[in-house]
């Protein structure tokens, strides 16, 4: 997996402060169809946000652990119920953010 240095994640996390969160983890959790929307949408995106739900039996800080330890999506910041999740696109059309965050 690709680490990112300071600048690179402020750098991040100030692109992501606007976002709204796209995905919800629920009571169901995360299952292997979840995680592939997930990285659909960081194909087209590169930058998203998910919100764990309160009603959910998982912390976010769980949600996190996972999904760094078992895929290869970057995870910039947790933020309380918030995740911000960062994975470069595998098209080059969609590579707006990664490009930018090279130039750091």
């Amino acid at each position: 997996m690709n680490l990112l240095s300071g600048k690179q994640k402020k750098f991040l996390k100030a692109k992501a402060h606007n976002l709204r969160p796209i995905f919800q983890v629920g009571k169901e959790g995360i299952s292997d169809k979840w995680i592939e929307q997930i990285k659909f949408a960081l194909d087209k995106r590169e930058l998203i946000k998910v919100n764990v739900l309160q009603g959910s039996d998982f912390e976010a800080s769980d949600v996190a652990e996972y999904l760094a330890e078992n895929t290869d999506v970057i995870v910039v910041q947790v933020i309380g119920h918030v995740l911000v999740l960062y994975r470069q696109s595998a098209k080059e059309e969609n590579r707006k953010v990664s490009t930018e965050l090279r130039n750091i």
